[in-house]
């Protein structure tokens, strides 16, 4: 078959297509011709002002900057002790010991025995800080006042001087340690070089005693100077032993250190 044959049509065919062309040109010419409303202009946009410079200029007045007011400097500290007294603040780390004089050394342990003193054997109740005195224990002070009163009693006796004073020494060392230990079993609440430090110091009133007693050889001079140093020493540790312990067992803790220092006086009054 080549290009130019062509096929007829079928008579219904064609007539459906003439019908269909007619119809077309009918509604065509039948329909008012309509026209779209033109689209309204768009409304005029606001121009950008173009400037050269980065800034742009404001009419809104510059703002005013207030001068904050000068407060005036408060008034230096005091200059402070570069080295602060850790005994009585019992704050802050050690201070040094090894490199300070021998005199600074000394002088610093004799101030700390004669404030510990004046605590201890001069107990006041209204004072600010009443556990002072175990927090700042040490063992120098009772160590002199139980060496004093071993020599004075050994200076007393006017035989075997060397064993009055071991007598004196292991009765005062050992009386400590036990009454010490008698606290911490009774459930006391201190420390055991603290306990050794109260009782040593309560054994001042008695060298005093004792030292009035080597000098007046008079018994009825000391029996009354003993009773007197006997009811000093009882009544400075009577504060600290008693605070260590329940109060029910108080009697239990303070009967021991009593008899310690009824021992010590009964000593101070036979030796001749």
């Amino acid at each position: 078959m080549s290009h130019s044959d062509t096929i007829p049509l079928h008579p219904s065919s064609q007539s459906d297509i003439d019908e269909i062309e007619n119809l077309i040109n009918a509604s065509v010419q039948s329909a008012p011709a309509t026209v779209l409303p033109a689209r309204p202009p768009s409304p005029p946009r606001a121009s950008i002002p173009v400037s050269s410079s980065p800034f742009m200029p404001s009419n809104l007045p510059p703002p005013t900057y207030q001068k904050p007011p000068v407060v005036p400097a408060p008034p230096p500290l005091p200059p402070s002790d570069p080295r602060p007294n850790i005994v009585a603040s019992g704050f802050g780390p050690p201070p040094n010991t090894l490199t300070e004089p021998v005199w600074d050394t000394v002088k610093r342990d004799l101030s700390r025995i004669v404030s510990n003193l004046k605590l201890v054997v001069f107990p006041n109740p209204y004072r600010e800080d009443p556990g002072k005195a175990l927090r700042d224990w040490d063992l120098w002070g009772p160590f002199f006042f139980i060496v004093f009163l071993g020599l004075t009693l050994s200076w007393s006796a006017s035989v075997k001087k060397s064993e009055v004073f071991a007598v004196a020494f292991a009765l005062l060392a050992a009386g400590a340690i036990i009454l010490t230990l008698n606290v911490l079993l009774l459930g006391g609440h201190i420390i055991f070089f603290q306990s050794l430090s109260l009782l040593g110091y309560c054994l001042f009133p008695l060298d005093i005693g004792a030292v009035i007693c080597m000098l007046k050889d008079n018994v009825i001079l000391k029996v009354i100077v003993v009773c007197v140093t006997l009811a000093w020493s009882s009544w400075a540790a009577y504060p600290f032993m008693s605070s260590a312990v329940n109060p029910r067992r108080k009697a239990l803790a303070l009967y021991p250190v009593l008899l310690m220092y009824v021992s010590v006086g009964f000593l101070i009054i036979a030796i001749d």
